[in-house]
């Protein structure tokens, strides 16, 4: 495991000092978890980044027109 200083106002660790106290767990934790939050969700949009610049419409047509043209079921119906 590593160790990392970081610098924050006063204000910001008070409140991650309640935070962590009210959910049960320690500062340490709750940056942890925040830390990893955030990770997944600029990971995901690199992801998605990705998928869209390999995508093709040609491809995604193709797909398509494989699926039958069918009236949907009645629970499925918009109104």
């Amino acid at each position: 495991m590593s160790v990392l200083s970081v610098r924050l106002p006063n204000s910001v660790h008070e409140k991650l000092r309640e935070v962590a106290q009210k959910e049960g767990i320690s500062i340490n934790q709750l940056i942890s978890n925040a830390v990893l939050e955030k990770l997944s969700v600029l990971l995901t949009e690199d992801y998605i980044e990705e998928r869209k610049n390999r995508a093709s419409k040609a491809a995604f047509e193709a797909v398509l027109a494989q699926v039958p043209n069918v009236p949907p079921d009645e629970w499925d119906r918009l109104d």
